[in-house]
């Protein structure tokens, strides 16, 4: 089992990292003293909009192949820096032909939408044990829909007519909203989201594409080249196809149980001019010290027969499908929780 390393997130503008010995120093003119991180403990480094990485630390990461990714205020992708690159040309090989065979595109698409669709009824369910009235009537509802949407998926020999299953659970799913969230509004916005749940949401499915992103790349695996969502121009649509099963719970059960406890409220977002919403300051720290901590706590892996931390997911599930594109297994297992 690899050891849980940490994500280096770095928001406030005007902060400049360097390297010092075999730490990262993070310096702002606000806060005097000397910062250091040790680099070991370091699985890689996220940079917001405003904060300097400078070339000695960034050549460090890139012999290291430590990956700093720099992001928007919002967690939008901006630039990846890695260094050299696992690069297996079989694996990439077979990665590639298993794209272009229609079965076994539409098979692994299928694992992928079969993943993400069970484990939103996983947490529909749990939420409505604890509900009641029309509230627990309509989230067990969905949850059957979903089930009914996972009895169709096995028909399913296209990646569109998958997407169309998909697209159908997904609208079910957000129109609930307001049944998961405390002041949610149903339905999914985004590009940008117009309430405080869906800027949640966007922001925490963007730190889990940098984690997914980064598991293909450990690999050996084309981040590029995917199944479900094909090949897309400028978009890693193998680490969207890998979010898919973890997004769920990875990301939208820990929203949800922000904003029910509190713990994030009004405060943490703003609304701008334009309508958009998007996190402050404030918010955007919070939200990264809970994901931070949620990263750590352990999910049964039933492949793998054992309890593993959440941060460690993304890589698991990269190597399973590394294997199973590899001929070690005849099929990818997503991750689900039972």
């Amino acid at each position: 089992m690899n050891e849980l390393l940490r994500t280096l997130y770095v928001t406030t503008p005007g902060t400049s990292l360097h390297l010092e010995g075999d730490t990262v120093r993070v310096v702002h003119p606000d806060k005097p003293g000397r910062h250091l991180l040790p680099l070991v403990r370091l699985s890689d480094i996220v940079a917001f909009n405003g904060v300097t990485v400078t070339d000695d630390l960034l050549h460090r990461c890139a012999a290291d192949t430590r990956p700093v990714t720099w992001v928007t205020r919002n967690g939008r992708f901006l630039a990846r820096a890695h260094g050299p690159h696992n690069g297996n040309g079989l694996l990439r090989l077979a990665q590639a032909r298993a794209h272009d065979d229609p079965d076994h595109r539409a098979a692994l698409s299928r694992a992928f939408v079969a993943g993400k669709l069970h484990n939103y009824r996983q947490l529909l369910l749990r939420t409505a044990r604890d509900a009641t009235g029309p509230r627990q009537t309509t989230l067990r509802d969905v949850a059957e829909r979903h089930a009914t949407a996972l009895l169709e998926l096995p028909n399913a020999n296209s990646p569109e007519t998958i997407l169309g299953i998909e697209g159908r659970a997904a609208r079910d799913y957000f129109q609930a909203l307001p049944h998961l969230a405390a002041g949610a509004p149903p339905g999914r916005t985004r590009r940008p989201p117009l309430d405080p749940v869906n800027c949640l949401l966007s922001f925490g499915y963007a730190m889990l594409r940098i984690a997914v992103h980064g598991a293909c790349e450990q690999v050996g695996l084309d981040p590029h080249i995917g199944y479900l969502h094909g090949i897309r121009p400028a978009k890693p649509a193998l680490a969207l196809d890998l979010m898919e099963e973890l997004r769920p719970l990875l990301v939208d059960r820990l929203v949800f149980t922000l904003l029910n406890r509190g713990q994030l409220n009004h405060r943490h977002t703003q609304a701008e001019p334009g309508g958009a919403v998007t996190l402050t300051d404030d918010g955007r720290k919070a939200f990264l010290q809970h994901w931070s901590t949620a990263r750590e706590r352990t999910w049964h892996h039933a492949a793998l027969n054992r309890d593993v931390p959440a941060g460690l997911l993304p890589l698991l599930q990269a190597r399973l499908l590394a294997r199973h594109l590899r001929g070690d297994t005849p099929t990818y297992h997503p991750w689900t929780l039972t």
